[in-house]
Formats: C-alpha cells, sequence, structure tokens
C-alpha cells in the first residue's frame, strides 16, 4: 500500500515538473516572441534574397525557370511575419484608421505570399505534362480569396480580429497548404527526374531534404491558424498546440524555413556546376577542333607537299628518259598514282574540315554568334560590314572561324563578361575583325597561354596580325588583319 502511494505520487510529482517546464517554456517564448519573430521573418526574407540574387540566365535546368516563384514566396512572406513586430510599435503612436489599413495589408501580404508558393509548385511540375492553364490557377485562388474576404464575409463579421482571423486561416487553407504540398511534390519529382540525371548526389540529397521541408512548412503553416470560431480553427490552432506542446508553431515553422533556406543555398550550386560542364563542353570540343586543324596542316604542309614533289621529279625523270620505250610508262603511271594521291589527301582534308568552300562567312559567324554554347553564357552582338556571300577558301575560313571560337571561348571562361562584340568589316582586300567584351581584362602580367599562341600561330598562318588591346576592369579587344586570299 505504501508503495503504491509513493508510486502515485512520483508520478504526481512528474506531472507537476511537465506542467511547470512547459509554463515557463510558454513563459518564454511569450516573452522573447518579438526576437523569434525577427528571426522567422529573416530566415525566409533571406530564403527569396539568396535566390533572386544567383544568376540562372544561362541554365537549361526547368527548375532554374520555377525558383523565381519561391523567392518572391521568400521575400513577402518575410515581410508578413515583419509585420507583427512593425504594426504593434506603430499602434502606439498612430491612430485606429491607420492600424487597421496595415493589418488588412499584412493579411494581404499573407495570401499573396503563398499563392507565390502555390506557383512555385504549378511551374515544377509544367515540364511535365501539366496543362498551361495551371498557370493561373494560383492566381483564381487568391482573387476568389479576397473576393470572399472583403464582399461575402466583410459585410457579415463586424469584428475586427474576428475578420482578420478569418481571412488569416482562408489563406492557410485554401492557398498555403495546397500549394505549400504542391511545392513540395514538385520539387520532389524535379530532383528525381531532372536534376539526378545532371547533378551529383549530393545537390539531390539537399534538394530532396528540402522537399520534405516544403511538406513539413504546408501542414505547420497551413493547418494551425489563429483561433476562429469554425471547424478546424476551433481545435486545431496555433493557441492549442502550443498549450499542448509548449512551443508556438511560429517557432518550429522558423527551424523548417532554416532547413529549406540552407538546403536551397546549397542546391543553388547545382548551377554553378551545369556552367563549368559547358565550359568543359566547350574546352573538349576546341581541343577536338584544334587537333584536327593540326592534322589538317600536317597533311597539307607535310605530306601532301611531299607527295607532290615526288610527282614533279617523276614527271620530270619521265621527260628525260622518253626514249625508254618500257621505263617511260612506267613512270608515267607512277606520276598518275601520286596525283590520284594528293586528290585523295585533298578530299581528306576536306573532311577534316567543318566548314565547305562555298558558304560565306557571314553565315558562319551568324552561327557562332546564335550557339547555345556562348548565348546562354554572354550576350553576344555581331556587326557585319562586308558583301554578303564573302567566302575564304575552306583552310583560311577554318583559320579564322578558329580563332573567333579561341577568343569567346577565353572570355567565357576568364573574362567574366557580359557582353562581347564581333565587328567584321572589308577594306580592299583585307579582312578587318574586332573582338571586344566588357569584362575584367587581361591580367597586368599577361602570359600567353595556349589560347593566345594559338591565335597568334594561326594569324601567321593567315599572313595576317593579330593584338590584344587590354582595359583593366573594363575589358580587352582583340584586333585581327588577315588577306582574303592567300598570297602565292
Amino acid at each position: 500500500m505504501i508503495g503504491g502511494i509513493h508510486y502515485n505520487k512520483t508520478i504526481l510529482v512528474q506531472k507537476v515538473d511537465l506542467r511547470f517546464i512547459s509554463s515557463q517554456m510558454t513563459a518564454f517564448f511569450s516573452n522573447n516572441r518579438e526576437i523569434f519573430l525577427f528571426i522567422y521573418g529573416l530566415i525566409f526574407f533571406q530564403l527569396g534574397m539568396a535566390i533572386s540574387l544567383q544568376s540562372r540566365s544561362h541554365s537549361r535546368l526547368d527548375l532554374a525557370r520555377s525558383l523565381r516563384w519561391l523567392s518572391w514566396f521568400g521575400i513577402i512572406h518575410g515581410l508578413y511575419e515583419w509585420g507583427d513586430i512593425f504594426i504593434p510599435i506603430q499602434a502606439t503612436y498612430l491612430g485606429n484608421p491607420f492600424i487597421r489599413l496595415l493589418q488588412v495589408l499584412q493579411v494581404i501580404t499573407l495570401g499573396l505570399s503563398f499563392m507565390f508558393l502555390f506557383e512555385f509548385g504549378v511551374a515544377l511540375l509544367l515540364p511535365f505534362g501539366r496543362r498551361r492553364w495551371w498557370h493561373g490557377l494560383p492566381l483564381g485562388i487568391f482573387i476568389t480569396w479576397m473576393f470572399v474576404m472583403f464582399f461575402l464575409l466583410l459585410p457579415f463579421i463586424p469584428n475586427r480580429e474576428t475578420w482578420l482571423n478569418t481571412s488569416n486561416a482562408a489563406a492557410r487553407y485554401f492557398i498555403g497548404f495546397p500549394g505549400g504540398l504542391l511545392a513540395a511534390y514538385g520539387l520532389s519529382k524535379q530532383t528525381r527526374l531532372k536534376i539526378a540525371l545532371v547533378a551529383e548526389p549530393r545537390f539531390v540529397q539537399v534538394l530532396a531534404v528540402a522537399s520534405v521541408a516544403l511538406a513539413f512548412y504546408a501542414i505547420l503553416a497551413g493547418l494551425f491558424p489563429e483561433p476562429v470560431p469554425f471547424f478546424p480553427g476551433n481545435l486545431i490552432n496555433t493557441m492549442n498546440f502550443t498549450h499542448v506542446t509548449g512551443i508556438p508553431p511560429f517557432l518550429l515553422r522558423s527551424f523548417i524555413g532554416l532547413v529549406l533556406t540552407v538546403c536551397i543555398i546549397r542546391g543553388l550550386e547545382v548551377f554553378s556546376l551545369e556552367v563549368d560542364q559547358m565550359i568543359d563542353a566547350m574546352q573538349k570540343q576546341q581541343i577536338l577542333a584544334e587537333e584536327r586543324q593540326r592534322i589538317g596542316r600536317d597533311l597539307h604542309d607535310g605530306a601532301m607537299q611531299k607527295i607532290y614533289t615526288a610527282g614533279i621529279l617523276v614527271e620530270s625523270a619521265a621527260q628525260l628518259i622518253s626514249t625508254e620505250k618500257q621505263l617511260a610508262p612506267r613512270l608515267e603511271r607512277a606520276g598518275d598514282a601520286l596525283y590520284d594521291a594528293i586528290t585523295d589527301l585533298r578530299h581528306n582534308l576536306v573532311d577534316l574540315r567543318s566548314t565547305p568552300s562555298d558558304t560565306p562567312l557571314a553565315k558562319f559567324l551568324k552561327g557562332i554568334a546564335e550557339d547555345p554554347r556562348f548565348r546562354s553564357l554572354v550576350d553576344i552582338q555581331l556587326f557585319l560590314d562586308l558583301p554578303e556571300h564573302t567566302t575564304l577558301s575552306p583552310l583560311r575560313t577554318d583559320h579564322v572561324i578558329a580563332i573567333v571560337n579561341c577568343a569567346l571561348s577565353n572570355t567565357v571562361r576568364h573574362a567574366k563578361a557580359r557582353k562581347v562584340k564581333i565587328c567584321l568589316s572589308q577594306n580592299g582586300g583585307l579582312l578587318d575583325m574586332t573582338i571586344e567584351d566588357d569584362g575584367v581584362g587581361f591580367p597586368q602580367q599577361l602570359v600567353a597561354g595556349n589560347g593566345l599562341q594559338n591565335m597568334h600561330d594561326r594569324a601567321r598562318l593567315l599572313d595576317g596580325k593579330i593584338e590584344f588591346q587590354n582595359k583593366p576592369g573594363k575589358g580587352a579587344i582583340i584586333h585581327l588583319i588577315v588577306p582574303l586570299k592567300e598570297e602565292i
């Protein structure tokens, strides 16, 4: 009996301790509510700003075009949360009409932020075959919510606080909750079916965690409004949640928002990785093109010239011994075989080159200016002042195009430029070309690497000259002058 009394006393003491701890936690969060609200708003505002400051215009990922909606959600939702700090401060010295206006604007801000979260989910799912009218769904729900709150409920709910809580709850139930779940599902699907194909596992993991965080946020932010006189808000609300757990819901939302922000910011690195992959691909293509050109030059300057010389020697020998009936025909056949070999080598050289002889140079340059490899990273402006059908020999065209490709590749990799201007003109029998960018310019102690040396070599092979002009902090200019036709 005594043991039973002792056991009951222990349970009673434990219950008292838990109630005491819960009351102390509630008091602590209540006394520091403004601090936690500021941190809460700052987390979401930081999420929005981090996304907006990340350049994604070059990306080919669907996620890049959807993130702007999440950015707007973060910024506007942060402003909404800061309203709970700002409005009470204004109430100390401003009249009730102005405070009521601020409270109404705060509720509208909440619905607007949830609309952008909803739109984020829709944008993520559109690439998977969703109908285009889905884009108008979040806006339609937001407008319907505004109409119901201001034209249907406001005349029948004279109590301002009740109307504000009702509007708040309706925004959470009908915009925030479905929008958050849709965003979580869309981000999860994008991560599994799109990001996982091009990104490293670590990016897939952090974005998967972000989608889980969005799902939890949808539940906590969408199903726990301020107390309202209707179901389920009269039972499932912030007050009862705090009473049961001792922790206000906005604190858990802050933690989930922090997880979401960290994961999204880490996930943004996937776009930098994508740029690196694009640049690596361009470098590999440039290396392959240069190797093809080297082989072509070796064949042209080496093997073909030697065979051509041998053919001339055979032909001259045949003339010298024209009286020798048996030897002369054999030398003639040897000469024919050598000239056939020269013809085959010429065909092989044409195959190695990427530019057919009858294609105008302007067409090649327009193709380079519109190449997604470059256009997605810099804005290329092309100015042509030469006859439309100006053509060069295949080998000379290859050299000019290779110089342009090399210059643009160097600009993309090193110059940090936003714009590149290519000007091409004909001055008599000369081709005059300048390539100018607005990047950081060449280093003060310029050391000619493979790219610059390659351009120098090609200009020399064209019997032209190339100059590199530096504008530190403002860009660089590459000036090329070459003869239109090869000198004999």
